[in-house]
């Protein structure tokens, strides 16, 4: 059986809770104190973080290389294209989004506790909120990020929209076809599922 090392806020790993939930599949989400974590979490990833997926003898972490594995393991429902093209192209997004949102996001979870960075913590979000924005277009035709079916872009970038109000970002009305399609992903009996308590009390 699957068992996935997370913790009860933690963005990253919220995106494997969340895959592990749409494949409906058997395992164990073991949470972790990482204010005092166990000595074992550092031997499992040397970056002492969550998420951590282990599966007999295969220890994983990073949140999208768990996911990808996931979905390769157990492949219904797929959650990354079928197509070679199309799964580069997925690929490549998801490379952007670590680059252009979650090191901003990283920022605000490593900074919101410190009063004295406010600047650097407005920069974060302004950075997030202008680069949500530019996305906004696309969910006037499309359901979701690669059209219709649900995917590991979808997936990748949910965390981030559950957390606006907790982050403090505010969207302008611009951003309305952005957030209409959040609450698709939010309506997910999968989404609602792989919350944690501490999760759901994020947004009003």
């Amino acid at each position: 059986m699957m068992v996935l090392y997370s913790d009860e806020t933690c963005p990253f790993a919220q995106r494997c809770r969340l895959v592990l939930f749409e494949k409906g599949m058997d395992f164990e989400i073991r949470y972790v104190d990482l204010f005092n974590k166990p000595e074992d979490i550092s031997i499992m990833n040397p970056y002492g973080q969550v998420p951590i997926l282990v599966e007999r003898e295969l220890i994983l972490y990073e949140s999208n290389i768990i996911n990808e594995y996931i979905d390769e393991r157990f492949p219904h429902p797929q959650l990354m294209p079928a197509d070679p093209l199309m799964r580069a192209r997925a690929r490549l997004m998801l490379f952007n989004f670590e680059r252009e949102l979650f090191i901003h996001v990283q920022t605000i979870e490593n900074d919101k506790s410190d009063a004295s960075n406010n600047k650097q913590l407005e920069k974060a979000r302004a950075e997030i909120r202008d680069r949500l924005a530019t996305l906004a277009p696309l969910f006037i035709k499309n359901k979701y990020m690669l059209g219709e079916e649900f995917s590991m872009l979808d997936v990748a970038i949910a965390p981030l929209l559950w957390r606006l109000d907790h982050y403090g970002i505010e969207m302008s009305k611009i951003a309305a076809p952005l957030l209409k399609y959040a609450e698709r992903i939010f309506s997910r009996p999968a989404y609602i599922e792989a919350l944690t308590p501490s999760e759901k009390v994020m947004r009003r």
